[in-house]
């Protein structure tokens, strides 16, 4: 597998800043009390960590959410791009996925992926939601990283039916925002079936690369320390 070099992982933040574009992060991992860490209610990243994505990624990030507040008026909130192997075993150790073990099995169905898998271990996932200008968050049906106790009746999949249309023209706008960017550079982008917040770089992308750990990062970019 091929090894990610952290110059290829960028500080979304401090990027953002430096082009003069509305983003905002919001690491939740790092805060157990933090109201949209609900699902695990636990610390999983150091305080002082940052949000990391890969470059291809974070081109396309920093693209969509350009273009939704120009055009939009509307907000892009990154609350997790890079989790180290580390930071996915602290989850795997958190009190709420102990007692959902079927969170983590193989399939299509799976809501969490084990240590080393999926994109988020690669900087090549990002998690996303959307507010106005002044804060108020757009309604996106389900509260972001709602994990469902029955993964067939899951609200918070692209493809549940059964809510407010407002809900689907919101999911539809970011889902759109991202792939569109993503056309335009040429970036296939992958928004996960099973969670309306979550879009990456294609499986057949970022299986080539190995996971990143701590261990494999210098120590201010390291997320769990």
């Amino acid at each position: 597998m091929k090894r990610i070099d952290p110059k290829d992982l960028i500080n979304i933040s401090e990027e953002a800043v430096k082009r003069g574009i509305d983003l905002r992060c919001d690491l939740i991992y790092a805060d157990p009390a933090h109201p949209l860490n609900s699902t695990f209610r636990e610390a999983i990243y150091r305080p002082q960590a940052k949000l990391w994505l890969h470059s291809r990624l974070a081109e396309v990030v920093l693209l969509a959410a350009k273009r939704c507040a120009e055009q939009h008026r509307y907000r892009f909130v990154l609350t997790d791009g890079l989790r180290t192997t580390d930071a996915q075993q602290r989850m795997m150790d958190t009190a709420i996925v102990r007692a959902n073990p079927h969170w983590t099995e193989d399939g299509p169905k799976m809501l969490l992926s084990k240590p080393g898998g999926g994109g988020h271990p690669r900087a090549m996932a990002v998690d996303i939601y959307l507010e106005t200008f002044s804060g108020e968050v757009l309604d996106m049906g389900t509260v972001l990283d709602h994990f469902s106790t029955d993964p067939d009746d899951n609200p918070a999949a692209r493809g549940y039916n059964g809510l407010d249309p407002a809900v689907y023209a919101n999911r539809t706008l970011l889902e759109k925002l991202m792939i569109d960017a993503g056309r335009d550079l040429k970036t296939d982008i992958l928004p996960l079936p099973s969670e309306w917040w979550d879009f990456r770089l294609m499986p057949d992308f970022f299986s080539a690369y190995a996971p990143l750990s701590d261990a494999d990062l210098p120590e201010e970019m390291r997320m769990c320390g």
